[in-house]
């Protein structure tokens, strides 16, 4: 369990919720700081380097919305989760578009909330498997966790990297939403199947002339294409 352990920022100005937060993701093994406003948690993610950022969207200051966009804006791409009582769709596309990495809407288990930071702890680590993937211009390196097009670096949260390293690992197999969530998401919801649709919107847009790379199976789900030759 040694690789789960890490540094968790919150960033969250309810006292009770915090309170929860830092006493299961401490119970978890994990370190805690929290803070409760957006500048002053910008401060703290360059000051500790956080193993990921459980980010509450309605901070007073610079919301959470701001807080990712700024982080991913400077190149910044610690893991996040979002958490907030606006289970509204809008809100949850643009959270990921931002650059988030996972949502949970309140109230939610706190044992779901750790879940979800070590998966999203463990998938941004460097990768044990050494095999590079290529298909047609899209370089996938487990190791160095790096995609290029072409000579273009491409800039992934941790998980559209895994979405995408998990479509090249079996080119051309269809995965459904709900192999994909269990797969990569580490999640059984498939209520939630709505989010594989807008990481792999975002990870087209990343990859520009190499987005037909993934394609969809109407009705099923995705897959990547076949390696010419």
């Amino acid at each position: 369990m040694g690789e789960d352990k890490g540094l968790v920022l919150i960033v969250e100005d309810e006292a009770s919720i915090v309170d929860l937060e830092r006493l299961y993701l401490t119970n978890a093994g994990f370190g805690v700081h929290t803070e409760t406003d957006g500048a002053r948690a910008l401060a703290a993610v360059s000051r500790l380097h956080p193993a990921a950022i459980v980010l509450d969207i309605g901070i007073p200051g610079v919301d959470g919305l701001e807080l990712c966009r700024v982080l991913r804006a400077r190149g910044d791409w610690t893991p996040v989760v979002f958490v907030t009582a606006r289970d509204d769709e809008v809100d949850r596309i643009l959270g990921l578009e931002l650059g988030a990495d996972d949502y949970l809407t309140k109230p939610f288990s706190p044992r779901e909330l750790v879940a979800r930071v070590r998966a999203l702890i463990r998938r941004s680590t460097v990768s044990a498997r050494p095999e590079l993937r290529r298909i047609g211009d899209v370089r996938l390196d487990p190791v160095r966790r790096r995609v290029d097009v072409a000579d273009r670096r491409v800039e992934l949260t941790a998980t559209e990297f895994d979405l995408l390293e998990h479509l090249m690992s079996q080119p051309g197999r269809v995965f459904t939403r709900e192999q994909l969530l269990s797969s990569v998401w580490g999640v059984a919801d498939y209520s939630s199947s709505r989010t594989v649709d807008v990481h792999v919107a975002q990870l087209r847009v990343k990859l520009g002339d190499a987005s037909d790379l993934i394609r969809t199976v109407r009705g099923v789900g995705y897959s990547a294409a076949e390696q010419d030759g």
